[in-house]
């Protein structure tokens, strides 16, 4: 299936025909990654990779959620405890049980990322299952270590132009300083993502505002002396290669308070004492002030809200953040914007890359918003919908209204290294078969179909990101 030439194409022989060449023209392009999780400390060090299960399984949070929604434990995955308590060490059974429920991933992405990476990175061409198992984990294993499965040699198989990585605010950033200094030509950059000194319900929030302080010399017991703390950290980023900031919040909130009210909300979360909704005021001020500060250092402003992080208290708890029970909810849009559209939504220097979880937003807010300030664009589908059905319908449901043009191209959003040429090739088809239909239809001239497979494969996140 996945040496199939045709795969993700149309059935419909002119339709494929047309998406077959669209694709023959931008298959080979080099990736841009400008969004994503990977671990810096993979190039830095560029040492093997531990084993198969802590490649594929352990971090992939697309993998244990589905084996948890089947009754297995993240700890019989090897899935760290917060507090260090006990959890299954032993890769090689990690492996076996991964296996041994792997048809469970039967028709989503995961399955066509993951049987992607087993064949074309890694040469194995029967499908895994249990009986499998052991033979295709000691395949995994040998390769890993070989030479030319170094994180740094595999970056320059994959094809990848830039890689963004994501660190907070509070970041030492030494491993994109080891990058730098080994003399190493591949392009690892960092990205500015300041939630934890950003959002009073964060932990350790009143902890992390005074280590920001510092860190950069500032007063961040005053409003002022704060923004300023947030000024230097960017700088500081921007000399470790970032081109964007990055901003998780539950809604996409803004607000524009005057100077006295926003060092007054400031020193009401400082303290402990706001509210929830003091809380989320605040997040939405920071999205405007981020908005400014990016009017002043040129940083791209990524908004990813909607994510209802941690729904289950018992896995938080146990395992903490980023394992796997954040769920989409409804986000509004039009209303929440407005007031850092107000502000700056009609400044033509200005790239804000807004993302969503919600897709009955597509049609009735973002593209009508993006299609209309220019300071807007449209960031690809994300997570649950970095997909081929669901790029399918993001460009169905925007491009009438915005475009293609208002929107950012592709990122690959991952934690998962070896997925990301999985991920690009699925969105590139993808993109190819809805052109294909734009030029059968008579909708576009093939001319326009190839010079727009380029944009959206390459030039469109190249311009967005400022790379």
């Amino acid at each position: 299936m996945l040496n199939d030439p045709d795969r993700l194409f149309p059935v419909e022989p002119t339709l494929r025909e047309t998406a077959r060449a669209l694709y023959d023209s931008i298959k080979d392009l080099p990736i841009l990654s400008p969004h994503g999780h990977c671990d810096p400390r993979w190039f830095a060090e560029n040492q093997r990779f531990p084993n198969p299960a802590e490649l594929f399984v352990i971090p992939d949070h697309y993998v244990f959620r589905m084996l948890v929604s089947q009754g297995v434990a993240l700890t019989d995955l090897g899935v760290p405890r917060a507090d260090g308590g006990a959890t299954e060490r032993d890769p090689q059974r990690i492996w076996q049980r991964f296996a041994e429920k792997f048809h469970l991933f039967r028709g989503t992405p995961s399955a066509m990322w993951l049987e992607h990476s087993f064949e074309h990175v890694f040469g194995l061409d029967t499908p895994l299952s249990a009986e499998v198992a052991q033979a295709h984990y000691d395949h995994i294993e040998s390769r890993l270590a070989q030479p030319a499965y170094l994180p740094r040699a595999l970056f320059e198989r994959f094809n990848i132009e830039l890689l963004a990585t994501t660190e907070g605010a509070l970041d030492d950033l030494r491993w994109h300083r080891m990058i730098r200094d080994s003399g190493w030509q591949g392009r690892i950059v960092t990205t500015y993502r300041p939630d934890a000194v950003v959002d009073p319900e964060f932990e350790g929030f009143a902890e992390n505002l005074a280590a920001l302080g510092e860190i950069t010399g500032e007063d961040t017991t005053t409003w002022a002396g704060y923004l300023a703390a947030h000024r230097t950290r960017r700088a500081v980023f921007k000399e470790h290669g970032a081109t964007a900031s990055d901003h998780g919040h539950p809604t996409a909130r803004t607000e524009d308070l005057g100077a006295e009210a926003a060092a007054a909300l400031y020193d009401r979360v400082r303290s402990g004492q706001a509210t929830a909704e003091e809380a989320d005021r605040f997040r939405g001020q920071m999205l405007t002030e981020m908005a400014r500060m990016s009017l002043d250092d040129g940083l791209v402003l990524q908004i990813h809200p909607g994510s209802r992080r941690n729904h289950s208290a018992t896995v938080f708890d146990r395992h903490g953040r980023d394992k796997g029970f954040d769920i989409p909810g409804r986000t509004d849009y039009v209303a929440a914007l407005k007031p850092l559209l107000d502000a700056v939504g009609l400044e033509p220097d200005l790239t804000i890359i807004l993302f969503t979880l919600d897709e009955t937003a597509y049609g009735r807010e973002l593209a009508p918003l993006a299609g209309a300030y220019p300071a807007l664009k449209l960031g690809p589908p994300w997570w649950f919908f970095d997909s081929y059905e669901g790029i399918k319908r993001f460009r169905e449901a925007t491009t009438e209204t915005c475009g293609f043009y208002n929107t950012a191209g592709f990122n690959d959003d991952t934690r998962a290294f070896c997925s990301i040429p999985a991920r690009h090739d699925v969105a590139r088809r993808s993109d190819c078969a809805y052109l294909a239909t734009l030029v059968c239809t008579g909708r576009l001239r093939e001319a326009e179909a190839f010079e727009l497979a380029h944009d959206l494969t390459y030039g469109l996140a190249k311009a967005a990101y400022n790379l």
